[in-house]
């Protein structure tokens, strides 16, 4: 089975199988980096880490649009449905997991917070490991770093994705200490350089895993993927 990710900008992934296309964090509209807007995206589900407008601005719009299935923690999804009559969700909490038509997600945890755009309570944040097939990806989302995810590493990851920011997550430092504990095939940087607050040396950073620890990382430009 091929799969592919591709970065949209900012925290916005997309991963596509032979037959379903996952959006992680759908932020296009708004988002200075996004290479295409939102009523272009076709999606089957959608998976939203927090409640954060960066990252939750589209969801709605898609999911009704193209009836795809969200994931997320349970208020999110409430929400969802409640204020934007988004009719498919999947609503868990951390360290919960479902079995989806394309594979697995398991909630992760965060160290980040969660107010949805309205102020609501937007539950606890999260990260995502998909298991699809025999691949394993993890998308750290909004975090800071944590000593656990040696344990999120240690069922073997073909793929990490960590924010590289910093201000409002981790940073390059912090990120790559990630890294070592991952233990990840391959690293790739998210979360940066949307803005000024943010912007960082993605390429840079990913020289630096690969020196330090010896894993394989490189850092994508808004519109290019890899194969996994």
């Amino acid at each position: 089975m091929s799969l592919r990710i591709t970065w949209h900008g900012h925290a916005t992934w997309a991963v596509e199988t032979d037959r379903h296309t996952i959006i992680i964090d759908p932020f296009f509209d708004q988002n200075p980096a996004a290479t295409l807007k939102a009523a272009a995206v076709k999606a089957d589900f959608l998976l939203v880490s927090h409640g954060h407008s960066d990252h939750i601005a589209d969801a709605a719009a898609i999911a009704n649009w193209c009836g795809a299935t969200v994931v997320s923690n349970y208020e999110i999804t409430s929400w969802l449905a409640k204020e934007h009559g988004v009719k498919k969700t999947v609503g868990g909490n951390l360290g919960g997991g479902v079995d989806l038509p394309f594979g697995r997600v398991k909630l992760t945890l965060a160290h980040h917070s969660s107010s949805l755009p309205d102020g609501s309570n937007g539950g606890n944040p999260c990260g995502f490991l998909l298991t699809i097939g025999d691949k394993k990806l993890y998308f750290a989302c909004d975090t800071g770093l944590f000593f656990d995810m040696k344990l999120i590493g240690a069922v073997g990851l073909d793929l990490a994705v960590v924010p590289i920011g910093d201000l409002f997550t981790m940073g390059p430092d912090d990120a790559l200490e990630a890294v070592k504990l991952l233990a990840p095939k391959k690293a790739v940087p998210s979360h940066f350089n949307t803005w000024p607050p943010i912007a960082q040396d993605g390429a840079a950073w990913a020289a630096r895993v690969k020196q330090e620890t010896g894993y394989d990382a490189m850092a994508l430009k808004p519109g290019e993927g890899l194969e996994v």
